[in-house]
């Protein structure tokens, strides 16, 4: 084998492992005490529900409710808890930071 082929056949090795992904588990994310500082685990069923849900919700920290394509500081702050919303106003996510 000539060089060139022997580089070809090393260039398509790495090609191949590189589509190589680890799999999620399918349950419920786990999340550690130093990411889950403001309590974002508690909150994890807002997920789906409207934005407006929130107004009734009492927490003891810094808040953020972020409706859909709006700008928001991008200050990480881990004892902030976070709701995202998407273009029809449900939360898709709940985090900290």
């Amino acid at each position: 084998m000539k060089l060139y082929g022997k580089l070809t056949a090393i260039a398509a090795l790495f090609a191949l492992s590189a589509c190589q992904h680890a799999t999620k588990p399918e349950t419920a994310q786990v999340q550690d005490s130093e990411n889950d500082r403001c309590g974002a685990s508690q909150y994890q069923s807002y997920t789906g529900k409207p934005l407006e849900a929130l107004q009734d919700v009492r927490v003891s920290g810094p808040v953020r409710a972020i409706p859909y394509n709006s700008a928001v500081t991008m200050d990480f702050n881990l004892n902030r808890l976070n709701f995202l919303g998407d273009r029809d106003g449900k939360i898709i996510r709940v985090y900290c930071g």
